[in-house]
């Protein structure tokens, strides 16, 4: 079954925000909107405007027809920059195992 230009945009959205690793929060304050107006309308309860998508589009670095395509669309074109990083991802640094000597005993 074939997603709506509104399921679209949203699912672009989310994809983004994962893929850069970033929060509703962080894209609110890009958008300069609240959290909760993000959410509304991640949530379909209010709509993403042509003027959210361009801003949206803006945001993340890639053209607006772009994130209306989809989420393949999306994050395919987000710039290798604005990815999120392996140590972004898990939410922690990865450090290298500590070095243990070898004992003579």
């Amino acid at each position: 079954m074939r997603m709506s230009l509104e399921e679209q945009v949203r699912s672009a959205v989310a994809a983004l925000l994962h893929a850069a690793g970033e929060s509703q929060t962080v894209l609110a304050a890009a958008l300069g909107v609240s959290q909760a107006q993000v959410s509304r309308r991640q949530a379909g309860t209010a709509a993403w405007s042509l003027a959210d998508c361009d801003a949206v589009a803006a945001h993340f670095g890639i053209g607006t027809l772009d994130l209306l395509a989809g989420p393949t669309a999306a994050t395919q074109a987000l710039p290798p920059e604005r990815r999120r990083s392996a140590s972004r991802a898990s939410g922690r640094v990865r450090r290298a195992a500590p070095v243990q000597e070898a004992s003579g005993r």
